[in-house]
């Protein structure tokens, strides 16, 4: 029976306070993986620039098997949101438990595609014998780390779902301090540890993953949140409850698969233009990654929102919350990329020491301001389509402008051999088109009265 009259609502309001009480854990939480990621490239840039370059293929392969994962866990957050917003703890607590089995499973099966398909597609695809072998022996290592990854992921979705975003902070920090903790121990071989290089970074990231999945449970239950959301009841695997879940959420594993799929495509492309562009292309993409935190953040509570919104039958304010965030996201990015053009260098100083590659990245960071002014308002429309539930819409987006993208990244790159700075135009391309056929799907108003 559904509780509509509990005193402990999980009903959201739409002022900018509630936004940002939401969304300001969630910049937390984000922002420490970033981090991971960022102390990988700084220990790895010591290494060598062969290294750092190979950093930034495999860092975009796990990033498309831990996207699948995503896609998955956001698929149960629209479904718990919504939950949420009805006031029906069974049904969340339903969704939570057999949504973690169903991740469970998904790992595994992720776990055995990636082992046997890993060699064939860097063989295939990567000209450097070096970079091959590189590749090959990180993955292998750092596969290991999905499972605990993917179960995270739900948590994560479960927790900003019942309004708790603030606990991600707590688990990501342990992540992090792990993180770089082992990276430094096994990377240079430290305390008596073996001197493991580049494998020493995979090794040290699946034991973060690890211990960030023990803090995320054991925040859940020393909040007793098992007392309010009883998982032991429903411990058995619902097949039903899974075919909806995968009904909502698959179309998402298959948008992130494309978006994601398309930037390692990318990394792949400029592979083949030499160690140097590699390398400045792997410093960007942390740069965009960390510049981009916070729009990251409110565009996940976009999606929470709107679904919680739905879900307590106030569709009218959907377009109304979409357009404040949008204005909070676009206000953030104006200021993070104007102190990224006052202060360039200094900023791809923190990777490399080396002067002539800093100069090589500054035309293309330029053009990586422009795409995140783009995506600060891109990323959160497009997630108020993802909060309204119909996915199929979200996949067919996502499809297409992929599609434009790898066209433009095809010609630009692989035919032409164009400067950097060009190649990364992609980001713009991608972003723009993004913006205008959510702006549009929205306008239509299609979304309202979808059920999940």
């Amino acid at each position: 029976m559904v509780n509509n009259n509990s005193s402990d609502s999980l009903g959201v309001t739409t002022t900018n306070s509630q936004i940002i009480r939401l969304a300001a854990p969630i910049s937390l939480a984000l922002l420490i993986p970033q981090l991971n990621y960022f102390t990988n490239t700084l220990f790895l840039g010591r290494l060598g620039m062969k290294e750092l370059g190979v950093n930034g293929i495999t860092g975009v392969f796990y990033l498309i098997l831990s996207m699948i994962g995503y896609g998955l866990s956001s698929g149960m957050q629209i479904q718990m949101a919504r939950r949420a917003g009805e006031g029906d703890n069974r049904g969340l607590t339903q969704l939570l438990t057999n949504g973690a089995m169903l991740s469970v499973l998904f790992s595994f099966g992720l776990m055995l595609i990636t082992l046997w398909f890993v060699p064939l597609l860097f063989e295939f695809s990567l000209h450097d014998y070096d970079n091959l072998s590189l590749s090959v022996n990180f993955v292998y290592i750092r596969v290991w780390g999905l499972p605990f990854l993917m179960m995270c992921q739900l948590l994560s979705s479960f927790f900003i779902s019942i309004g708790r975003s603030r606990l991600l902070i707590y688990g990501s920090l342990v992540a992090t301090l792990a993180n770089v903790l082992f990276d430094y121990l096994l990377i240079f071989g430290k305390l008596g540890l073996p001197a493991m290089g580049f494998k020493g970074a995979a090794l040290a990231s699946v034991i973060a993953e690890v211990l960030y999945c023990m803090s995320m449970l054991a925040m859940f239950f020393y909040h007793n949140m098992h007392r309010q959301y009883p998982i032991a009841q429903y411990l058995s695997f619902d097949f039903s409850l899974s075919q909806r879940t995968l009904s909502v959420a698959s179309p998402l594993i298959v948008q992130f698969l494309f978006s994601i799929g398309g930037w390692l495509v990318f990394f792949i492309f400029i592979e083949h233009l030499g160690e140097q562009s590699l390398a400045a292309s792997q410093v960007l993409r942390n740069i965009f990654g960390i510049v981009g935190i916070g729009t990251w953040a409110l565009a996940t509570t976009c999606n929470t929102m709107v679904s919680n919104l739905i879900g307590q039958g106030r569709q009218k304010e959907v377009m109304n919350i979409i357009w404040r965030i949008c204005k909070l996201s676009l206000a953030y990015a104006a200021i993070v990329c104007l102190l990224l053009l006052l202060f360039s260098s200094r900023f791809l100083s923190i990777y490399t020491h080396d002067a002539a590659l800093i100069q090589f990245a500054l035309p293309s960071l330029r053009v990586i301001v422009v795409a995140t002014l783009i995506m600060s308002l891109s990323t959160v429309v497009f997630n108020g389509v993802v909060g309204t539930g119909n996915t199929l819409v979200n996949l067919t987006m996502e499809i297409t402008c992929v599609g434009i993208y790898l066209v433009y990244c095809y010609i630009v790159i692989h035919t032409m051999h164009s400067a950097l700075f060009i190649c990364w135009g992609s980001e713009f391309i991608y972003w723009t088109t993004l913006l205008i056929g959510s702006v549009v799907y929205l306008r239509t108003g299609r979304w309202r009265g979808k059920e999940i």
